[in-house]
């Protein structure tokens, strides 16, 4: 090594990238099919870490659950059942959609689906299960692909819960929605009003790109034709890297596809997933007002089975300003995700604008720890947090919370609500 030193700045990963150069753009390729990624908070502080719950000293609404109960009310009395994107659920909580990557493509993906339904949560079943492991039809597979995961949600639904069935861009010369709304397999979903599709504009791990893995150089020479593929990893092995096209939207676009949606698909609820963007309220607004049952936000610290490292260090919104420029009505429903796993960030979140959290790393990481039982555990912990935090600020459902439960020390984030109340709703 040269005896040149350059004080004050990177200087391993200069030269890091001066022996693999464009390799060093992504993780190591070593990495893909075992580990997750996601923001690391680099970025700076996180900002809904560092907001408070704030519990009050009058609680009224506790004085109306007494007189309706005829006893002190309990936090067991805390009601959490939900209407997600019209799709019924037992807890203000999804299971976020999991890709085609290895790990998720494991049995990891069927056990999570299994234990979702049981827990009478929604799943979304990732944009490209069907073009990259089949879909299910012509003799193939069933574990990986994308019927048999819908088959293992519904080999263990009982009163709550559905399927959300994304689509993006890289998907939609598949039909994959066509094919999931006429198969027979999925016809009790259909009737039962369980089923959603979900137009995925983009994603928190990575917007502004399309969907990204790791193939190898036969896939490679097989999907070349649809996809970008380029042996930039540098890993002394045949794989190479594959992305799909992020799509072209403008506000005429997404509010002509969600309503083509709601004609093509009537009996399916109508899901449009969004990146964390500088627009993302507008985004937001254009596809409530054309119909969409459900908008979903990740933010900056969504996770992702591959994307390029300044990606998930430096680009898209933070979760927490997503939900400050996001303002749903009363009947217009947000989901969020983004390094939620526990009850207080939910329960953040949920008093900032939103009607349901996604778990996506954290879920596949417990079901990864027990796939027999590990997202039950995740989501009990999670759901007595809730419960605890609800009744402790006065309130007996989730949806009861609201920016007057949050406290932020950073005074300039402050928009006092009436001469009364000095909270605001988190930025």
């Amino acid at each position: 090594m040269s005896a040149l030193h350059a004080s004050g700045f990177p200087e391993d990963e200069i030269r890091a990238r001066a022996r693999q150069g464009a390799a060093r753009v992504f993780p190591p390729a070593s990495a893909y099919g075992s580990e997750l990624f996601g923001a690391d908070g680099r970025g700076g502080d996180d900002v809904l870490d560092r907001t408070r719950l704030v519990p009050p000293a009058f609680v009224p609404r506790r004085l109306e659950k007494l007189i309706e109960l005829a006893r002190e009310p309990l936090y067991r009395d805390v009601d959490t059942v939900t209407d997600i994107g019209g799709l019924p659920a037992e807890l203000p909580v999804y299971v976020s959609a999991f890709g085609s990557t290895q790990v998720a493509s494991r049995d990891l993906g069927v056990a999570a689906a299994r234990q979702a339904a049981r827990l009478g949560i929604p799943i979304v079943v990732g944009e490209n299960i069907g073009p990259v492991n089949g879909t299910g039809r012509l003799g193939e597979r069933e574990g990986r692909t994308l019927l048999g995961r819908i088959a293992a949600y519904q080999g263990a639904l009982e009163d709550s819960g559905g399927v959300v069935v994304q689509q993006s861009t890289e998907d939609a010369d598949a039909e994959i929605w066509n094919l999931v709304y006429s198969d027979t397999s999925v016809r009790p979903l259909v009737d039962a009003g369980r089923l959603a599709f979900e137009l995925k504009v983009g994603q928190g791990a990575k917007p502004g790109l399309g969907g990204m893995t790791v193939v190898d150089a036969a896939d490679a020479e097989r999907l070349q034709e649809q996809y970008a593929v380029e042996p930039v990893l540098g890993d002394g092995t045949s794989r190479v890297l594959r992305s799909g096209s992020p799509g072209t939207f403008t506000e005429e676009i997404l509010a002509h596809q969600v309503r083509l949606m709601r004609n093509n698909f009537p009996r399916a609820r109508i899901w449009v997933k969004l990146p964390p963007a500088r627009d993302v309220g507008e985004a937001a607004a254009t596809a409530w007002a054309a119909g969409a049952d459900s908008v979903t936000v990740d933010g900056a610290e969504g996770g992702s089975g591959w994307a390029p490292l300044a990606f998930l260090h430096d680009v898209g919104l933070p979760l927490a300003e997503c939900l400050r420029r996001v303002r749903p009505g009363p009947e217009e429903c947000l989901l969020v995700s983004g390094r939620i796993w526990e009850g207080a960030r939910a329960a953040k979140a949920l008093a900032a604008g939103a009607r349901a959290v996604g778990l996506g790393r954290a879920a596949l990481l417990a079901v990864d720890e027990d796939p027999e039982a590990g997202l039950d555990r995740l989501v009990a912990a999670l759901a007595l947090e809730l419960r605890l935090i609800v009744s402790a600020l006065g309130k007996y459902h989730p949806r009861d919370l609201d920016s007057e439960d949050l406290w932020h020390p950073d005074t300039s984030y402050a928009a006092p609500r009436s001469s009364l109340t000095t909270t605001a709703r988190v930025p």
